[in-house]
């Protein structure tokens, strides 16, 4: 029965070859539409690590007092070098890491190549296992390497590929700003998306990895300087970048590994009594006024998703809705101009079921090609969204087989839904009215 109503429906598409037409341009332009925005926004909101990030906290502690926060009473997004050093060493969750944004450069062991400037971050050991993140060689380093300010590193995959060919180079050593430090592990491909671990110099978004991951302890004892943000409430006493870390200056990052909620209610009661122990000790002259949020909540917090792609969505939205609209138009005065042939159908015994059958097959088909008219507008979409967008933004939007397989199935259910009332309309035509009228 079902190939019966695709003929008819092909039969009826084909004689009105302008009117099907319009109705596929209009499907497949709001699709398109549609599809490009979702591809941005899935982009930019998605968890970076969904297995872990109801685990992953991020302590804030108010260093700078009522005159320092924002509005909202919110303490600063980094950390004091005084204050990370002092969680650090309480070690009150299972898993923590403080780090700052590094950018040194790193000579070639070949003679005549130049030095290369990268990017990176200087972590503590429990940064890797924290994070999950993944090697194609070796491992991050112990606590005692952490402890003994080992020059230890680990390196991308790319400097990999850059200085050892692609190479296992663990073991060898690399020689950066000047000191060699012993290569431990190789990371694999891993270049999350938005960077959790790092909002505050990021802002969510880098198309660039890291290239290097050095021990804190290490970086701070070679005065490798913050390549980050840093952000003050009052001149630092000293200068340099020893000043920096004797100031109430924020500038370092810091990621906690939580169990649980307990474990969440303890650590943050945790804070609190830290900061009162500095409010005693004459640091803080006011109330303890901390935060713990995990991943999720973070992210919501520092706003990681860009407003202006959840308006484009809303946007893109209303323009597939006005293209349903003028859909829902043509499909109506399309089927009603067969009210003869629906008065004959229903004369000969054919029930209201059938008409509803056959007219929505009708319209699965226009949505079948606004839909094929879509995937080609969306691949042109999101190829060009770096018109309009950061070029870190839209160089997250990816065509792949789920927004494919979305934009069909968006396309065909969309213009089924819009197919209804039509066919509603159509169902009601009285068979004794029509052949007498004929």
């Amino acid at each position: 029965m079902f190939s019966y109503y695709l003929e008819l429906a092909l039969r009826s598409l084909r004689r009105s070859p302008g009117l099907t037409a319009l109705m596929v341009l209009a499907i497949g332009f709001g699709v398109a539409a549609s599809m490009t925005t979702w591809s941005v926004f899935r982009a930019v909101s998605g968890d970076p690590i969904p297995w872990k990030s109801s685990q992953l906290f991020v302590p804030q502690i108010d260093n700078w007092g009522p005159n320092g926060r924002s509005d909202d009473g919110e303490p600063p997004n980094a950390m004091s070098y005084a204050d990370a050093m002092a969680l650090m060493r309480d070690h009150r969750a299972k898993r923590q890491s403080a780090m700052y944004q590094v950018s040194p450069s790193v000579v070639p062991a070949e003679a005549g190549k130049h030095p290369l400037n990268v990017s990176g971050h200087a972590v503590y050991g429990e940064f890797f296992p924290m994070l999950d993140v993944p090697f194609k060689y070796g491992s991050g380093w112990s606590e005692s390497d952490d402890t003994n300010r080992a020059t230890v590193v680990v390196i991308s995959a790319k400097l990999n590929q850059k200085l050892f060919g692609g190479a296992s180079s663990v073991g060898k050593t690399v020689n950066i700003e000047g000191k060699d430090y012993r290569v431990v592990g190789v990371l694999d491909d891993w270049n999350p998306q938005p960077r959790f671990y790092d909002v505050v110099n990021t802002g969510g978004f880098s198309t660039t990895g890291d290239d290097v991951f050095l021990p804190f302890l290490t970086a701070i004892q070679t005065s490798m300087p913050n390549d980050g943000n840093t952000n003050c409430n009052a001149v630092p006493e000293e200068s340099g970048f020893v000043g920096l870390q004797h100031s109430e200056c924020v500038w370092i990052a810091y990621m906690a590994e939580l169990d649980g909620a307990a474990a969440a209610t303890s650590y943050r009661n945790y804070l609190n009594d830290y900061s009162r122990e500095q409010q005693q000790a004459g640091r803080f002259r006011w109330a303890p006024n901390s935060r713990l949020r995990d991943l999720p909540a973070w992210l919501d917090n520092q706003h990681v998703v860009p407003s202006d792609t959840k308006v484009s969505l809303l946007v893109a939205l209303g323009l597939l809705l006005v293209c349903l609209v003028n859909t829902v138009g043509l499909l109506l005065a399309k089927f009603l101009r067969r009210s003869g042939e629906i008065g004959v159908r229903r004369a000969l015994g054919a029930q209201r079921a059938a008409i509803y059958a056959q007219f929505l097959t009708e319209a699965g088909i226009v949505g079948l090609a606004g839909g094929v008219l879509g995937l080609l507008l969306t691949g042109a979409g999101v190829a060009s969204v770096g018109w309009v967008l950061p070029r870190d933004i839209a160089a997250l939007a990816r065509v792949d087989v789920s927004l494919l397989l979305l934009t069909l199935l968006v396309a065909v259910v969309a213009t089924m839904l819009a197919g209804l009332y039509p066919t509603f309309r159509a169902s009601r035509v009285q068979p004794a009215w029509q052949l007498k009228s004929n």
